[in-house]
């Protein structure tokens, strides 16, 4: 296991596609159940479920390499805030959507269940 910060876990590229509906608004919406990570104080795996919604403009996230990207995850040590934010982060810097939403939603540990959401505006940003 490695313990990881926010900003400094080096994972694979996500790669994207042309928009095949570019001058029309509509969401996309990608579940993932099987997401895994590590708890940077206990190193015991973190469970939960990442989803992802967002408003495209030109370019959509490709699927195969969002897969790779949810599994370099697998054995890093992160906290729930800092996935999620990561997520989002290197998903609008992949796709520069109009608007993305990050949700992960994680297994009760202790008596807690844990959703954290983090959320991308383009007319925010400008």
């Amino acid at each position: 296991m490695t313990l990881q910060h926010y900003g400094t876990m080096n994972t694979p590229p996500i790669e994207t596609f042309p928009n095949p509906a570019p001058n029309r608004r509509y969401v996309i919406t990608h579940v993932n159940p099987e997401f895994t990570s590590v708890c940077p104080k206990t190193g015991l795996p973190d469970f939960g479920t990442v989803t992802i919604r967002y408003i495209p403009r030109e370019r959509c996230i490709e699927l195969k390499s969002l897969k790779y990207y949810y599994l370099s995850y697998r054995n890093e040590g992160i906290f729930y805030e800092a996935v999620t934010n990561k997520i989002l982060d290197d998903l609008v810097a992949a796709c520069d959507p109009e608007e993305m939403t990050v949700t992960t939603e994680w297994r009760t540990r202790g008596g807690i269940h844990s959703i954290i959401e983090a959320s991308y505006h383009r007319s925010q940003q400008q």
